[in-house]
């Protein structure tokens, strides 16, 4: 069974849990960047589902996602799917320079978008 670690920090968008469980995945849900952490400590997913949050006050990185990523790297196989601010795009840009996404979807998220790109990281995976 594919696996899933669902990073919630802010929200703002459906409950996806019954989505990510209807598609087969095994989901863990945290609400911190440090839970987030813990987590690929004990499992390292199939899929990551996670918020960026663009962060000005950061004195070593600009998001939320910099450190996840930064631990990422050295498991390529792992999806990351984020969810962004449209306004946030060009600093998102930025981190995608840097660390390989997988996919970004523009707020409003809805279910059908989230369902689709989870579809498509399935196919992908069996390649």
């Amino acid at each position: 069974m594919p696996s899933l670690l669902s990073i919630i920090e802010l929200g703002g968008y459906p409950n996806l849990l019954p989505l990510y469980q209807r598609l087969g995945f095994s989901v863990e849900v945290v609400n911190s960047q440090r839970k987030a952490r813990s987590a690929l400590k004990k499992r390292m997913p199939d899929v990551i589902v996670a918020e960026y949050i663009f962060q000005s006050d950061f004195r070593d990185r600009t998001s939320n996602l910099e450190t996840l990523m930064a631990v990422l790297q050295r498991h390529p196989e792992v999806k990351v799917i984020v969810f962004y601010l449209p306004e946030q795009a060009e600093k998102l840009a930025l981190l995608e320079a840097r660390f390989p996404l997988f996919a970004k979807i523009a707020f409003p998220v809805t279910a059908d978008r989230v369902e689709a790109v989870l579809r498509l990281a399935a196919v992908t995976s069996l390649n």
